[in-house]
């Protein structure tokens, strides 16, 4: 990975997480950590990995133009992409989801790109409806604001991305024709022909997006995914001294999840926690409760599945040095 991008990552989450323990008393965090009932955090890994699951599922289903797998088959490699995104910068689990499908399934990486951009797609306006179903909640509080320009902004790329996508699948020929018309004014004659041929293997992957009836199961799937991490945030929240109901944590789920699609320091450090906090502060919750229970679920979303995937990448004989060099061969890193 590019060195100014890792940087850039770092000093965000050190922004972000300077944030988030501002004005805390981390004595009290640390005594609410050590007091919580671990014991909930059993259904809620449970209720995550079945989201995990179904995440697979949705990927099947757009990669059924292309070559049909089973979830079965995806599962593994959906926790290998998490272990990557958790441990790596610049979400590189991507790269590594790509490189198996691509030595052990033959799918190009152009195509399969377009699927997990679809995916992320679909992710982001998830997390834009559960924000701005529930914003009335921070009404009038100095949260608000920036959760609003959050969404906002989040909106306009993630709502845009979407509509582009579908325009793409909808009209490949012109879309084609567009693709060629920038190639062959832009880029050096000996780039043309690679790019003609990436851009085709990314048009390939965006055909589950020509069917209307595709698209409400990719975004009905989405909405299920996102309930079930919803869900874990409330098991978690049983191990906390406070209750808050499950719009306000479906609020959270959405905030957080929105910055972290910022730049961070692997495993979205700062990024998840100060908007968490803010988020349950806003609301009413003690900040040191609101702090101790961001940092036991940020660990609890963030540790099983980065094992799991951990545990299939070896069964895999990955390496993060091979999946790089694939991606650079393919120039989609």
């Amino acid at each position: 990975m590019r060195r100014w991008q890792l940087w850039l990552g770092i000093v965000i989450s050190l922004v972000f997480l300077a944030l988030a323990l501002r004005g805390l008393r981390l004595q009290e965090v640390l005594q609410a950590v050590r007091d919580a009932e671990y014991l909930w955090l059993i259904p809620g890994i449970a209720a995550y990995f079945v989201g995990v699951y179904a995440r697979a599922w949705r990927w099947h289903y757009l990669l059924r133009p292309i070559r049909p797998l089973s979830t079965r088959r995806l599962f593994p490699i959906v926790t290998i992409g998490y272990l990557g995104n958790n441990i790596f910068p610049v979400r590189a689990g991507e790269i590594l989801r790509l490189y198996v499908l691509k030595r052990d399934e033959n799918v190009g990486m152009a195509s399969s790109l377009a699927t997990i951009l679809v995916e992320r797609a679909f992710d982001g306006i998830v997390m834009l409806g559960f924000v701005f179903l529930n914003l009335p909640r921070l009404a009038g509080d100095q949260v608000g604001p920036g959760v609003r320009g959050l969404a906002i902004g989040g909106a306009i790329l993630f709502l845009g991305a979407t509509a582009a996508f579908v325009v793409l699948a909808i009209f490949p020929t012109f879309a084609a024709r567009l693709a060629d018309f920038g190639i062959e004014r832009v880029l050096p004659w000996r780039f043309r022909e690679r790019a003609h041929a990436l851009f085709g293997q990314f048009l390939i992957g965006l055909a589950a997006l020509r069917s209307p009836l595709d698209v409400l199961m990719v975004l009905a799937t989405s909405i299920v995914i996102w309930l079930l991490e919803t869900l874990k945030y409330w098991f978690v929240m049983h191990a906390f001294p406070f209750q808050v109901d499950f719009f306000t944590l479906m609020l959270m789920n959405g905030v957080v999840n929105l910055a972290t699609t910022l730049p961070s320091a692997p495993g979205y450090v700062g990024t998840f926690d100060a908007p968490g906090i803010a988020v349950l502060e806003a609301t009413g919750v003690n900040p040191e409760v609101a702090a101790a229970y961001t940092f036991v679920l940020h660990a609890a979303l963030w540790l099983p599945v980065t094992l799991l995937g951990a545990y299939y990448m070896l069964r895999e004989g990955l390496s993060w040095r091979s999946a790089q060099q694939a991606a650079q061969q393919e120039r989609l890193a």
